[in-house]
């Protein structure tokens, strides 16, 4: 019998969103997060290494600033 020795996803993971995946989300380019982040246009994010992560609440915030005419 073979075990995985891989952790389960943790919460914490649920709580941000990768770089490519909030792009998609946004339907941009991750070269666009990448100028967002650049000129202080986007959200907040994190740096954990060489990868970005945006807080899904920061994410919330951005896209409820972003809408208009409601």
């Amino acid at each position: 019998m073979i075990k995985s020795t891989s952790a389960p996803p943790s919460d914490a993971a649920a709580h941000f969103l990768k770089e490519e995946t909030f792009a998609v989300r946004l339907s941009v380019s991750r070269r666009t997060l990448q100028r967002w982040r650049a000129t202080g246009e986007g959200p907040a994010f994190m740096k954990f290494g060489r990868n970005i992560r945006y807080p899904l609440e920061a994410v919330l915030a951005f896209e409820a600033s972003a809408r208009h005419g409601e």
